[in-house]
């Protein structure tokens, strides 16, 4: 069976990766430094070369490779039986062996999955294991993120993919010019993985790329949330790559920048934070969406280029809570508002009348025979004795 072009040309050793240099040093340092950690945990967007990194690592150092796919050990049982025993079975021809788990983020993350599993074998492995992950930032992976070293691969610039694009047709005799593999690597969006694939796939078409066709890249918000407080760059289409909406986005920064700036960073980046919120209003009130550039603007490269570089280590992002808090309020007032209009019906006024005596008539309508002539809910009932006091409507 013929080989696809990703298969043939896959990296075989250090030297042929482009663009990961931090990457392999800290792969290299992992190996070295073995077992001070004893897992492995590559993470970035897909077609990087994660799984091609580890597999260049164990070639480079005579290692066995048992390469194994989490999507087919998604719970305890499946570890147990299939990758417990190859973490204590020594390699028989070679200098040691490598453990090496793709989609690491497909094993399941409950008490009866695979995450508390893997983090056992990983005190008990004999080898070093390998895992990499598209989405490291979900909360089931945090145990692993605790217990292994991480390194990141970054999607690559349009200029060394067309780079690796062309080298890969000069071996394949496939005559493209120059302007062909700009076309090819803009629409990969950085995966070279889609971009070789799409090499292959117009090797013997004469007509151009359709850049309108760009493939369905989607990042997590903790992935945006750590190019915008972590790097320091423009990300002016950032948020094209999430499905959230702006105003999502806005509130996991508000929650979150405290967490990696501080004094006049901190000040500089609400500023710009205030400013996507101004513009943000603007849009609602006057329905005037040519704005919208501007939020964008603000709360991407605004807040990013608040610092006066990059910051390193990790950072433990979490939810907004004013959504929470909203919910919340939104769920008292729902209550308070269907109160009103049952006690409103038995006493012949407005609704609107009771909403506003509402922290009055919350004192007669806790007793119990009240509440059973207005046919209250056990919800109800308990939102009318919860000792949080009402302030009058003004």
């Amino acid at each position: 069976m013929q080989l696809s072009l990703v298969e043939k040309y896959r990296i075989k050793s250090y030297a042929d990766i482009i663009g990961q240099d931090k990457a392999v040093i800290e792969v290299k340092n992992f190996l070295k430094d073995y077992p001070k950690k004893r897992g492995l945990l590559i993470y970035g967007p897909a077609g990087t070369g994660k799984t091609s990194l580890a597999l260049a690592a164990a070639r480079e150092n005579d290692f066995d490779v048992l390469e194994l796919n989490a999507s087919d050990l998604r719970n305890r049982q499946k570890l147990e039986q299939i990758l417990k025993p190859a973490t204590e079975q020594q390699s028989l021809f070679k200098k040691g062996k490598v453990i090496l788990m793709d989609e690491v983020d497909g094993v399941t993350g409950t008490d009866i999955g695979g995450i508390p599993e893997l983090v056992n074998l990983l005190v008990t492995t004999r080898h070093p294991i390998i895992m990499t992950c598209n989405d490291v930032w979900q909360s089931k992976m945090s145990p692993l993120r605790a217990k292994c070293k991480m390194v990141e691969m970054k999607s690559l610039p349009i200029p060394y993919v067309a780079e690796i694009l062309q080298k890969v047709a000069e071996k394949e005799k496939i005559v493209k010019d120059a302007k062909f593999f700009q076309q090819v690597a803009t629409r990969s969006q950085g995966d070279i993985r889609a971009a070789i694939n799409d090499l292959q796939a117009y090797r013997g078409v004469d007509s151009a790329i359709d850049l309108t066709e760009t493939r369905d890249v989607e990042d997590s918000i903790y992935n945006i949330l750590k190019k915008i407080l972590k790097e320091r760059q423009d990300f002016l289409t950032l948020f094209d790559t999430t499905r959230m909406s702006l105003d999502e986005i806005l509130l996991w920064l508000e929650e979150n920048i405290p967490k990696e700036y501080k004094n006049e960073v901190l000040a500089k980046a609400f500023h710009a934070l205030g400013n996507a919120d101004v513009f943000r209003g603007r849009i609602y009130k006057k329905q005037s969406w040519r704005f919208l550039v501007y939020q964008n603007i603000f709360q991407s490269a605004g807040v990013s280029y608040a610092k006066p570089g990059p910051i390193p280590g990790f950072t433990k992002y979490e939810p907004p809570k004013r959504i929470l808090k909203i919910w919340i309020n939104n769920q008292k007032m729902a209550q308070k508002k269907s109160i009103s209009r049952k006690y409103a019906h038995e006493t012949h006024c407005s609704a609107k009348q009771a909403m506003k005596d509402f922290a009055l008539l919350r004192m007669i309508m806790r007793k119990y025979s009240i509440q059973k002539q207005l046919d209250l809910s056990e919800e109800e009932m308990d939102f009318l004795t919860e000792t949080k006091k009402e302030t009058p409507a003004q």
